[in-house]
């Protein structure tokens, strides 16, 4: 599997004025979920350079404690995924409330961390930056590009860091889960 990292998108695109942006329809879940799965996976790599400059600078301030709750989460979140491929409840969980999914794994992670103390580290470091992602993906409208990227990514032309995760967490958009299929029949 070769993957390939997306590129930076323009800062301006990323985050232009209230024009772009507008709140989520909460009623339609399934059209919300595929807002942000397409945001993540056409912005990932401005939420990377976000998040590293917030990780760097928490760590920075207190290296161990980050290093620590950066294990922490991955291991628990490794835990999870695993979980959820050999438990039938979890995998249905993972599927139908991603939300809940990842908030089961910060906590988890926020738990074990408070045993090590670092609590603070954890929230500013790790579970900030991942809330603001998920606030701009929310919110950020997609437009045209971003959906012609996200059909690439899904039908596995282009294999992305985001879109491994996604696919851990079984979210796709339901469109290009749809093409995917196809085409794995057609190649059969």
């Amino acid at each position: 599997m070769d993957v390939n990292f997306a590129p930076l998108r323009a800062w301006d695109d990323f985050f232009p004025g209230s024009d772009r942006f507008a709140r989520p329809d909460f009623r339609d879940i399934s059209k919300w979920n595929n807002r942000v799965v397409s945001n993540l996976l056409y912005y990932q790599t401005n939420y990377l350079v976000v998040a590293a400059m917030m990780i760097s600078v928490v760590g920075f301030l207190s290296p161990f404690n980050m290093i620590l709750g950066g294990i922490v989460v991955v291991l628990v979140f490794t835990g999870f995924v695993w979980a959820a491929h050999n438990k039938d409840i979890l995998r249905r969980m993972k599927k139908q409330y991603p939300t809940t999914f990842v908030m089961v794994v910060m906590l988890a992670s926020y738990f074990l961390i408070s045993m090590f103390g670092g609590v603070m580290v954890f929230v500013f470091g790790i579970t900030f930056p991942l809330l603001l992602m998920f606030i701009h993906a929310s919110l950020r409208l997609r437009n045209l590009k971003n959906k012609l990227e996200n059909k690439m990514e899904g039908i596995g032309l282009k294999r992305t860091p985001m879109g491994i995760v996604l696919d851990a967490l079984e979210q796709q958009e339901e469109n290009v889960s749809k093409i995917a299929d196809y085409i794995s029949k057609v190649k059969e």
